[in-house]
């Protein structure tokens, strides 16, 4: 279902999977419980209001493709994969030979398109190149990832035997991720990059990143070189390096944006003695792809792709501002974390969650979360070399008992 296919294939594929859901419903009790597949052949459980929510989602994605294929005809075919536009921070920059109006307005028109989605159809090409991926691959061999998946096969790393372990836990029951040609796919994924950054190698959290760049990209390859530019370009480098030090400060970066935009569930959960990190970690390092449903995470992986990683604060911040009332009245920990998870999980209409986090979080700019992190890192450096300090001194320890 999955696996490599024409684009005609994929179209025809796509579009016939975005009809009105008619899902398998039974009855617990006073309630209504439906299962069915979203988009991406993942099997979702809600009420039937969630399948209402769902179904005017199908329906955006049909009329938000109208308006793509309708700026195709007006500005001519892929205007938006224009090498002039280029997208930097927070900003557009133009090149100096390219400052035109027409230029200009493309760039911000396909700003507000990303914001609104992309269409399942042109993910995969919209994303290539806006990412920065198909530039990525331009400068090696056409062969490099078939060269390289030839010599890493067959090898066995620390990476390799923690990939082995992971590949049957991610997203188990998928109807094709979940099979041995899903998962011998996304090993190969995973393998090759693991050899290609050391430093890197693998971390968990990869697996479900992977999977899913594999579900939209359609290609090993193209998922390969997706998952190279968000290492390498896109996210803050070393949030998948053996000691997580990025991963640690963008959740002490998290903590102090959420002071800031929402101070007083910041205060309460202080008070409490929450740690935001307990459910942000899995965010971060996961990129929602465990935590939100499938096209609620591609929604915000679509800007993701294109603004950069602010994108990630906006939508964790949001999680929090949307249940602010039901926060502030909570006493337990447990309570947090269910409400926070409870909701991340129902957010089917990836709207709600946008609409808060750009029009009610408020403007962060890249530039000023460049700075929180410079501030955060001694601070994150410092402690993890102490935790490395303790543990040697442990093993010292045992060793002279």
């Amino acid at each position: 279902m999955f696996g490599i296919q024409n684009r005609r294939d994929l179209t025809m594929e796509l579009q016939s999977q975005i009809p009105i859901l008619r899902p398998s419903i039974h009855a617990r009790r006073a309630n209504i419980v439906v299962k069915f597949q979203d988009l991406y052949g993942f099997t979702v459980e809600g009420n039937v209001d969630d399948v209402n929510v769902l179904n005017e989602v199908r329906e955006k994605v049909r009329n938000q493709g109208r308006v793509w294929w309708a700026l195709e005809a007006s500005k001519g075919a892929n205007w938006y994969l224009q090498p002039e536009i280029l997208m930097i921070g927070d900003g557009i920059a133009l090149k100096k030979t390219s400052l035109k109006i027409s230029t200009l307005t493309n760039a911000i028109t396909l700003k507000r398109l990303v914001r609104k989605g992309i269409p399942p159809v042109l993910r995969p090409k919209v994303w290539f190149s806006l990412s920065g991926a198909a530039k990525k691959k331009s400068t090696v061999p056409e062969s490099y990832y078939s060269d390289l998946s030839k010599a890493v096969d067959g090898k066995v790393t620390p990476a390799t035997l923690q990939i082995d372990h992971d590949l049957p836990r991610t997203f188990p029951g998928h109807p094709w991720l979940d099979t041995p040609e899903g998962h011998a796919a996304l090993r190969r994924v995973l393998v090759g990059y693991s050899f290609r950054d050391s430093d890197v190698g693998y971390c968990q959290g990869l697996n479900y990143v992977a999977a899913l760049l594999l579900l939209v990209m359609k290609t090993e390859e193209d998922a390969f070189w997706m998952l190279a530019v968000l290492l390498e370009n896109v996210l803050v480098r070393d949030c998948y390096t053996t000691n997580l030090s990025g991963c640690h400060v963008e959740q002490r970066v998290f903590k102090d944006l959420l002071a800031q935009k929402c101070p007083r569930i910041a205060s309460h959960l202080d008070d409490m003695g929450f740690d935001v990190s307990l459910v942000a970690t899995e965010w971060f390092l996961c990129l929602f792809s465990k935590s939100l449903p499938s096209e609620t995470t591609l929604r915000v992986w679509d800007v993701l792709f294109y603004e950069g990683a602010k994108v990630l604060f906006h939508a964790a911040l949001a999680i929090f501002k949307m249940k602010e009332n039901e926060l502030l009245m909570t006493h337990q920990v447990g309570d947090v974390i269910n409400i926070i998870q409870t909701t991340s999980h129902q957010l089917f209409d990836p709207d709600e969650l946008l609409t808060v986090a750009f029009e009610k979080i408020g403007s962060m700019t890249t530039n000023t979360i460049s700075k929180q992190r410079k501030k955060q890192e001694p601070a994150v450096l410092a402690e993890l070399d102490q935790r490395l300090r303790r543990l040697n001194s442990l093993k010292e320890t045992g060793k002279n008992a």
